[in-house]
C-alpha cells in the first residue's frame, strides 16, 4: 500500500501560517483516511473515521482544509484498520514563519519503520492466538547453566506469576525488517554531508509496533526538538524514540569518513541501518546487536528500592507518600553499573504476598477487573528520569524526558483545576488492551472535558509493556521541570510499572486518545477525549 507510489509517502512541506488544502483520493478497494499526526487542526480535519469524519470510501476524494498553526517535524498516516503497517505513512516538515532558532547547514528526514511479509491481519491473529508468538529470545536451560540472564530462583518466581521477562516486544525481528526511509539494512541509504557541516536529522518513528534506540557511533547528537517543539539543546549519545514520536538532532562531523545511523529495536532482535557520509557509496562499521534486555520487578510496578520488604502487607500499605523515586541518588542516564544477577529476586514468602496484590482493586478503584486486566501495578513510580528498557547501563549518555526543557515559554501556565487518572491495562496472554480495564469495543463512555479548563492527567501503566500514548489535536506539558518551560509533547512513552503526569488545556471537539502501538490500539487501547464548550458537560 503506497501514497503516490512510494513508501514512505512523499514529503509534505508546509509553512507556518499557511492555509492549506490537501486532496486525498482513495484508489483502494477499501475505506481509508489520513491523520495529520501532531498537527493542531479542527477536529473535523483530524482524519479518524467514526470519530472526526466518516472516512474516505473507495473512489472518493476528501479535501482537508486547515491553517498551519505550528512549525517542526511531524508525519501523516492512515487511521483505518491496519493500513499503517502496510506502508500508509509519510513525513511532514513545517518551516517556521520567522527565523528558525536552530542553526544548520543541511538537513535530512529520517523515517524509521517496520515491515513484514506477513499480512497485518495474520500478525494480529498470531498475537491473539499465542502469547509471545514472535518472541524467539526466550531464556534457555543452556543459558542458565552458562550463568546468563536470570538465576533459577528468579525464573521460578516469574514462572509463578505467569510472566516472561524476555517479552519486551510483541512483534520482533523474527517477523520484521526494520527500515530507514523505506530501505532495509543492506540497502545502505545514505545522507550526505560536507566536513564541518551542522547537519539536522529529523527522526520520525513511523513504525507500527517498534520502539527504537537511536545512536550514531562516533558522533554525539544534540537534541533540539521533540515532537516538533523546540527544546533547549541537550547533548546525548543515544535516545529512545517511541512509536509516533519525533526528535530533531544536530550532528557536526569533523572527519572525512562515514558514520552509521543505527535504529536498534528495543528488544534488540534487529536494527535499521543507514549511513551519514561525505560521498555516495561509502559505509561504516555496523555494530553488532547488543544483548537483549530483561524486564524487572520495577517494570511490574513492584520496585522496592533495595528495602527489606519482608513481613510487610503490601496490599494495605499507602505507597503514594513513600517517594520511592527519590530514595537514592541516581547515576546519569545510561551510566548506571550493570545490575548483579539475582538482584531481582524477592523470595518465595514475599512473592506470594505480592502475587496477591497484583490485581488489588484498592490500587485502582476505577479499573474494571476482568479478563482484560492481568495486573495492577502495586507501586507505580514516575520513570520520566530513566532511560528506556535496557539502556540503564550502556556506558554513555542517554536522553530521558527530564532532560527536555521547552525553548519557548509555555502558553498556559495556570495550575490544574482538576485531575484525572487513567490506567493503561492489558492481558498479554490474551492480547487484550484498554484503558481502565475497558477496551474500546466495550463502548466505554468518553473521557469528558470542558473547553479551556486546565487538567492534570496522570497515566499509570499497569502492564509489563511500554506504551507510547498519543492525544490527537493537542500538545500537553509534561508535569516536571521549570515552571513556564515544561516540555510540550503530543506522544509520551509510559514505561512498564511507571506513571506520567501532564497538564492539558483541551480544545472543543472529539479527539482520539490511544496507544500508538498499532496492534495494541486495534486490540482495544483506544478512547475519546470529548471536549465541550458548555459548562457542566465536561467534568467526570
Amino acid at each position: 500500500m503506497t501514497i503516490n507510489g512510494t513508501v514512505p509517502g512523499p514529503l509534505i512541506r508546509l509553512k507556518e501560517g499557511q492555509n492549506v488544502r490537501l486532496s486525498v483520493t482513495n484508489t483502494l478497494d477499501e475505506e481509508t483516511s489520513i491523520h495529520w499526526h501532531g498537527l493542531l487542526v479542527p477536529f473535523q480535519m483530524d482524519g479518524v473515521p467514526g470519530v472526526s469524519f466518516p472516512g474516505i470510501k473507495p473512489g472518493e476524494t476528501f479535501v482537508y482544509e486547515f491553517q498551519v498553526r505550528q512549525s517542526g517535524t511531524y508525519w501523516y498516516h492512515s487511521h483505518s484498520g491496519l493500513q499503517e503497517q502496510m506502508g500508509h505513512y509519510g513525513p511532514i516538515i513545517i518551516d517556521p514563519a520567522g527565523d528558525d532558532p536552530v542553526a544548520f547547514d543541511r538537513e535530512h528526514v529520517v523515517v524509521l519503520s517496520d515491515f513484514s511479509r506477513l499480512h497485518p491481519h495474520q500478525i494480529f491473529k498470531k498475537l491473539k492466538q499465542q502469547a509471545g508468538a514472535f518472541n524467539y529470545q526466550r531464556q534457555t536451560i543452556a543459558g542458565l547453566i552458562a550463568g546468563r540472564d536470570q538465576t533459577l530462583a528468579e525464573r521460578l518466581d516469574w514462572g509463578r506469576m505467569l510472566m516472561d521477562p524476555t517479552d519486551i516486544s510483541d512483534v520482533t525481528g523474527a517477523a520484521y525488517t526494520f527500515l530507514i526511509n523505506g530501505h532495509g539494512p543492506e540497502d545502505n541509504w545514505t545522507a550526505l554531508f560536507s566536513q564541518g557541516d551542522r547537519v539536522r536529522l529529523r527522526f520520525i518513528n513511523a513504525a507500527a509496533q517498534s520502539v527504537f534506540n537511536v545512536r550514531i557511533p562516533g558522533l554525539r547528537m544534540t537534541v533540539v526538538a521533540a515532537d516538533g517543539q523546540h527544546v533547549r539543546p541537550v547533548q546525548v549519545d543515544e535516545f529512545q524514540i517511541g512509536n509516533a514520536e519525533t526528535y530533531d538532532v544536530i550532528v557536526q562531523p569533523t572527519e572525512d569518513r562515514a558514520f552509521t545511523i543505527v535504529s536498534e529495536s528495543v528488544d534488540r532482535s534487529g536494527l535499521g541501518r543507514a549511513t551519514l557520509a561525505p560521498r555516495p557509496g561509502m559505509s561504516a562499521e555496523v555494530p553488532r546487536l547488543r544483548g537483549r534486555p530483561l524486564a524487572t520487578m520495577r517494570d511490574m510496578g513492584m520496585d522496592m528500592g533495595g528495602m527489606d520488604m519482608g513481613g510487610m502487607n503490601h496490599a494495605a500499605m499507602d505507597h503514594s507518600a513513600m517517594g520511592h523515586g527519590a530514595m537514592a541518588a541516581s547515576p546519569p542516564p545510561g551510566l548506571a553499573p550493570p545490575r548483579a544477577r539475582g538482584g531481582d529476586v524477592m523470595g518465595k514468602a514475599e512473592m506470594g504476598g505480592m502475587d496477591m496484590s497484583m490485581r488489588n482493586p484498592e490500587n485502582a478503584p476505577q479499573v474494571r477487573l476482568g479478563p482484560g486486566v492481568q495486573t495492577i501495578a502495586p507501586m507505580p513510580v514516575d520513570r520520566t528520569g530513566e532511560p528506556g528498557q535496557g539502556l540503564e547501563s550502556v556506558g554513555h549518555r542517554v536522553l530521558v524526558y527530564r532532560d527536555l526543557v521547552a525553548l519557548e515559554p509555555n502558553v498556559d501556565t495556570r495550575p490544574p483545576q482538576r485531575s484525572l487518572e487513567i490506567h493503561l491495562t492489558g492481558n498479554m496472554e490474551r492480547f487484550i488492551w484498554g484503558f481502565d480495564g475497558r477496551k474500546f469495543s466495550d463502548r466505554p463512555p468518553p473521557y469528558a472535558f470542558r473547553s479551556g479548563e486546565r487538567v492534570r492527567v496522570t497515566l499509570v501503566n499497569d502492564t509489563m509493556m511500554a506504551h507510547p500514548i498519543h492525544l490527537h489535536g493537542h500538545f500537553f506539558e509534561l508535569a516536571f521541570g521549570s515552571a513556564g518551560h515544561r516540555p510540550r509533547k503530543h506522544t509520551v512513552i509510559v514505561l512498564p510499572g511507571g506513571r506520567v503526569s501532564f497538564d492539558l488545556t483541551p480544545e472543543a471537539g472529539d479527539w482520539a486518545f490511544h496507544c500508538h502501538m498499532l496492534y495494541h490500539m486495534h486490540a482495544g487501547m483506544f478512547q475519546i477525549f470529548s471536549v465541550r464548550d458548555t459548562p457542566g458537560e465536561g467534568a467526570r
